[in-house]
């Protein structure tokens, strides 16, 4: 298999907040970010008006390594301690979905394996040892 794993913060309201601030104290550099409200609109759901500028996604490098953050949608459960999330970046979508699969055994799904805006694959499950993980193919991934 080829993929690679990224730290992946999750917070509730406080992203762009905690992008600055690694940029500042790590010196990190923000690759992109993007906010709900860049998300193409779905007349089935109406975003809510608190979501609109809460980060989607934020990819930052420090060195040679990529952090990621984001905030949770609102109304989504928050507890702190499970903020920190690890992305998992496979090759291919054959490959997203056999360790979606694998990685869900014993464990939960907390989205399904489905194609989004940004990959042909992305799902979230938690493992049986109560990891979150984050699969998700790029788009630009061979």
């Amino acid at each position: 298999m080829g993929f690679h794993i990224n730290p992946y913060i999750m917070l509730d309201g406080r992203a762009k907040e905690a992008v600055e601030f690694y940029k500042h104290s790590l010196g990190a550099n923000i690759v992109g970010i993007h906010t709900y409200g860049e998300m193409p609109q779905s007349p089935e759901f109406q975003l809510p008006a608190e979501a609109k500028d809460r980060v989607l996604h934020a990819r930052l490098t420090i060195g040679n390594t990529e952090l990621m953050i984001s905030d949770i949608f609102p109304g989504q459960p928050y507890q702190l301690g499970s903020q920190l999330t690890i992305a998992l970046i496979p090759d291919n979508e054959d490959e997203a979905k056999e360790v979606y699969e694998k990685l869900q055994e014993d464990g939960q799904v907390v989205m399904p394996m489905q194609e989004t805006d940004w990959s042909p694959a992305y799902g979230q499950v938690i493992d049986k040892f109560g990891v979150t993980w984050q699969i998700s193919m790029e788009i630009n991934a061979n």
